[in-house]
């Protein structure tokens, strides 16, 4: 009874993938780099993120940083309305996503960095404004390169049930939305200097410590393509067997950018609206 209980788990996880359509996993999939190209580039990248890691780490100084938050999470409001409304509708995104994947018996894509981040930010919204909301808030908003990755090279072939492809594009959007709104509210939520690279270093070795170590690793023992570890999108521009080498260059630099590009556009736009309704504001006292 246990063996067949663990049988249908697994069925439920990922006996939904389908190797017929390309990209998505399978024996040619997992054979796509040859074993010895593929351990070698393991260790040469796992060497690198520990050490991206450790020299992020001793940089950040993190008890200063500390200091500044802990007299705004003494100071934080009651959380606002338009707070809980985005939460809400993150969930309910996320929750229909989270019901393709049970109907597809695809419940194992959920692994994939994107629907990671979607949880990541339930959190913070969920989250009261504290020491660890600043930590995770840092983090992840220099990880959201894959969402933007996902909104130009969209990999959708294998999402056939109705309003499917919808909630990818759905998502994935949301995924901005979340920090940009956080942007805007201040306190914990402040995001370090330009000039400060350190979080975002942290963020790449730790991003490439979960692909090579976690993802790669499930993905050979299940042979599902997770977040494209064993083979490259059909979608891929550097399509070939060297794909892998070309991403860990292209994603270190979107890493380390992307993150700071967002930042920089939060307060261009939160400038621009403060502008606007103060602009208003006048008119309206003109008027009266």
């Amino acid at each position: 009874m246990s063996r067949y209980n663990i049988y249908s788990l697994l069925d439920w996880v990922y006996g939904g993938v389908d190797p017929k359509f390309e990209g998505n996993g399978g024996p040619e999939c997992a054979a796509f780099i040859a074993p010895q190209q593929r351990i070698s580039e393991s260790l040469v990248i796992v060497v690198i993120s520990v050490l991206e890691i450790c020299v992020a780490l001793r940089k950040i100084n993190l008890s200063k940083e500390l200091k500044v938050v802990g007299k705004d999470c003494v100071r934080a409001k009651e959380d606002s309305l338009g707070k809980n409304l985005l939460l809400v509708a993150l969930c309910m995104t996320f929750g229909v996503e989270v019901g393709f994947k049970f109907a597809t018996k695809t419940v194992i894509y959920l692994l994939n960095p994107c629907h990671v981040m979607t949880m990541v930010q339930i959190f913070l919204l969920a989250c009261p404004p504290c020491k660890t909301a600043m930590v995770v808030f840092r983090l992840q908003v220099h990880m959201l390169n894959g969402a933007l990755l996902a909104l130009m090279f969209p990999v959708v072939n294998t999402r056939l049930l109705p309003f499917e492809k919808e909630i990818y594009y759905i998502q994935h959007s949301m995924l901005y939305l979340v920090p940009l709104y956080l942007f805007r509210k201040g306190g914990v939520y402040k995001p370090e200097p330009l000039g400060d690279m350190w979080w975002a270093l942290l963020s790449t070795g730790i991003l490439f410590l979960y692909h090579f170590l976690f993802l790669q690793v499930l993905g050979l023992a299940t042979e599902v393509n997770l977040n494209n570890m064993l083979c490259p999108a059909v979608s891929d521009p550097f399509y070939g067997p060297w794909y892998r080498v070309w991403a860990t260059g292209h994603q270190t630099l979107l890493t380390l950018i992307h993150g700071k590009v967002l930042t920089l556009l939060s307060q261009h736009t939160g400038s621009f609206c403060r502008n606007l309704l103060d602009t208003l504001r006048l008119r309206s006292k003109k008027v009266d």
